[in-house]
């Protein structure tokens, strides 16, 4: 009688900017190999962000744990060997002293999950915009009425994508109201 083990989450360490690499190899080797019973997911965590560039909004993929995929799995020696074969993957993320890697926790993959879920949805309601600037940046103003003037970012409202730029009009610090898109960062 053998008992049916259940796939956990685990962690895997790959070159940054190499996971989609590694998922689509792993993923052609799962299909090859027949491990579809014991890898059910490989999962790139990211994120999906509206980022605003040149006045225009696009949305982006952005992997929040970069260097790292996670799998669904059953892990046994095949599996070790199949990641240990894996071009750019560096294999399971070890504790110092153990020989197998610890799974996640149901606590710790539920956050992830969730932030991977929910940056999807928030995309979707036409949320989860990626503003470049917070309290304090310095800015200068590119477009609008006040074009050219330097000032300090004194808020952010994410809502309507507008700043409140505190900028010296005749001496004197005056909060303007301006887009994102007509200021941009003081290097």
């Amino acid at each position: 009688m053998s008992v049916e083990l259940e796939p956990q989450w685990y962690v895997v360490r790959c070159f940054s900017s190499h996971e989609r690499k590694v998922k689509q190899f792993l993923d052609e080797a799962i299909q090859e190999m027949g491990l579809q019973d014991k890898i059910r997911e490989v999962l790139i965590p990211t994120e999906t962000v509206v980022v605003i560039k040149g006045g225009k909004k696009k949305t982006q993929e952005r992997n929040f744990f970069p260097g790292y995929i996670l799998l669904h799995a059953i892990y046994d020696s095949e599996v070790n060997d199949l990641l240990q074969d894996t071009p750019s993957c560096m294999g399971f993320l070890k504790e110092d002293s153990k020989k197998e890697p610890s799974p996640l926790k149901a606590a710790e993959i539920n956050q992830i999950l969730s932030r991977v879920r929910d940056s999807q949805d928030l995309v979707q309601k036409g949320g989860n915009i990626d503003i470049p600037f917070k309290e304090g940046d310095l800015v200068k103003v590119v477009d609008g009425p006040f074009k050219e003037f330097d000032g300090t970012v004194q808020e952010v409202n994410h809502d309507k994508l507008k700043l409140r730029v505190l900028v010296s009009i005749f001496g004197r610090k005056t909060p303007v109201e301006v887009d994102i898109n007509q200021v941009e960062n003081i290097k």
